[in-house]
């Protein structure tokens, strides 16, 4: 059921990453991509949604780089702060990156037909989600930043089945790598 808890989501801590550069929070990005890769058809079936949360800065649209570039976008990959949305149709995945920075008021989210894009088939990432407020989904997964006077610090956080099993994947693949560093 998409965004109840369950206990196998209740007992997971967040993953907490210190990113000492901008090439680590791409490195995250594309990590996370795989893991995104792993969960395809849980994707497919019900979408996901994660939340991007952080200061200006914080690192939210280089991590959004970061997974794009592994899943095979050359071109630019800007932050949406002024058009809100960046869509990206990819071979196994419909991207969408929200950023709702701008927003004066959160019923802009529904306004705008936003709802439509959150669901089957879909991975949203959301800059800003507070600015949304009640409108947007819930968070399948939740991804903190916090620049730091040398680099960022990022958590990772499950709320619900999807989003814990796109997290242990995430986690997976990061203690692969440092198995074979």
């Amino acid at each position: 059921m998409r965004g109840a808890m369950t206990a196998m989501t209740q007992g997971k801590p967040p993953l907490d990453f210190r990113l000492p550069d901008e090439a680590a929070t791409l490195a995250l990005g594309a990590t996370l991509a795989r893991a995104l890769l792993a969960i395809d058809a849980a994707i497919r079936a019900q979408g996901l949604t994660v939340h991007l949360e952080g200061n200006l800065g914080a690192g939210k649209t280089t991590l959004v780089r970061g997974v794009l570039r592994e899943l095979g976008v050359d071109g630019a990959v800007k932050s949406p702060s002024y058009t809100l949305l960046e869509p990206y149709e990819l071979s196994r995945l419909h991207l969408y990156h929200f950023d709702f920075y701008r927003f004066k008021n959160p019923r802009e989210f529904s306004d705008a037909g936003f709802s439509e894009y959150f669901g089957p088939g879909a991975v949203c990432m959301v800059e800003w989600p507070g600015k949304a407020g009640e409108f947007l989904p819930g968070a399948d997964l939740r991804i903190t930043l916090q620049a730091l006077d040398t680099g960022r610090h990022a958590a990772v956080g499950a709320s619900t089945e999807i989003g814990t099993a796109c997290r242990d994947q995430l986690e997976t693949f990061l203690r692969e790598a440092a198995a074979g560093a």
